[in-house]
């Protein structure tokens, strides 16, 4: 496989060779790095979040939107597909880069992770990244400045006029579609915590609403969560059987039924505080190559309908 980061970085170029029709901003730090903002000072768009979504998962991901509906009312819906869902999903999609500085606060996901191979992930799929240029999608209320790029920089072992860092707020257009765009990540990353092994799931498909976007981050954290919660609907096909299939979707957990912004306040508002069973799509069905097939889960458009304001 070709470097993930090379991939990726090739979709940012699209993404600045197109930035005035996007609605996204893009400027050069001190340090050289590049910023593209999505959805936090700019407006973006779904056709940005789209693209957002394409460099998160380095372009092994085909994401697109169709309508369909949530307790009676047409909605957007955010599709993804992958037949490389190790690498496109677990080892670049997942957000598992915690930026924390005394004046910033975010969430990284995308390719440059592949580069620091710290996570349990890329060690149980056996791939590492190496590339001179790399690209982190930053999860925050704030674009960040040199402090972020020198860390992320001297983390993936590039200079910092090699990082890219395309950043959004949750409560952004951009915010919702690559939220709705995490179903499928979701059910591979929790088989992945049940003990599967990653390289046995072959292809995923993951669809999930476009929550209403609100300015309000812990609104907006509530709503693309439930979207994926309550609405989030993903097929899996596997190679082998598996004895913990029926703990992949949402109503396994204790806290069903429940919307997030209220389990996100009963942690105090610490995300990390949060069980991670939590994140999980709403069905799943697992269609075991030359096996059964699973049907998991339902969606409730009930938890949707409230947590919306439908």
């Amino acid at each position: 496989m070709d470097s993930i980061n090379r991939m990726a970085v090739e979709l940012v170029d699209e993404a600045l060779d197109f930035a005035d029709e996007l609605n996204v901003g893009a400027y050069e730090l001190d340090s050289e790095a590049t910023v593209l903002d999505f959805g936090v000072e700019a407006d973006g768009g779904v056709e940005a979040g789209l693209l957002l979504v394409e460099i998160q998962t380095a372009g092994l991901a085909t994401v697109q939107t169709r309508m369909d509906e949530v307790a009676g009312a047409p909605l957007p819906h955010v599709e993804l597909s992958t037949d490389h869902p190790a690498l496109a999903l677990l080892c670049s999609q997942k957000a598992g880069w915690e930026l924390a500085f005394e004046t910033f606060d975010g969430l990284g996901s995308g390719p440059a992770r592949a580069l620091v191979g710290e996570e349990a992930e890329f060690e149980a799929v056996g791939y590492y990244d190496e590339f001179d240029l790399t690209v982190l999608a930053v999860e925050s209320i704030e674009l960040p400045g040199d402090e972020v790029a020198e860390h992320v920089a001297e983390k993936a072992d590039v200079a910092p006029s090699g990082v890219f860092l395309p950043t959004y707020a949750t409560g952004s257009t951009a915010g919702s579609v690559t939220a709705a765009a995490r179903a499928a990540e979701l059910a591979v990353f929790r088989l992945f915590e049940l003990g599967y092994d990653p390289r046995d799931v072959l292809s995923v498909n993951g669809s999930a609403p476009l929550a209403p976007v609100s300015y309000d981050e812990s609104v907006a954290m509530g709503r693309t969560n439930d979207a994926v919660a309550y609405g989030g609907q993903v097929y899996l096909q596997v190679r082998e059987e598996f004895d913990h299939f029926e703990e992949l979707p949402s109503a396994a957990t204790a806290e069903y039924g429940t919307p997030f912004e209220e389990i996100f306040a009963d942690a105090d508002w610490d995300f990390y505080e949060i069980p991670e069973t939590v994140f999980a799509p709403a069905q799943v069905t697992v269609d075991v190559v030359d096996g059964p097939t699973h049907v998991l889960g339902e969606t409730n458009d009930a938890v949707l309908e409230t947590s919306f304001g439908l």
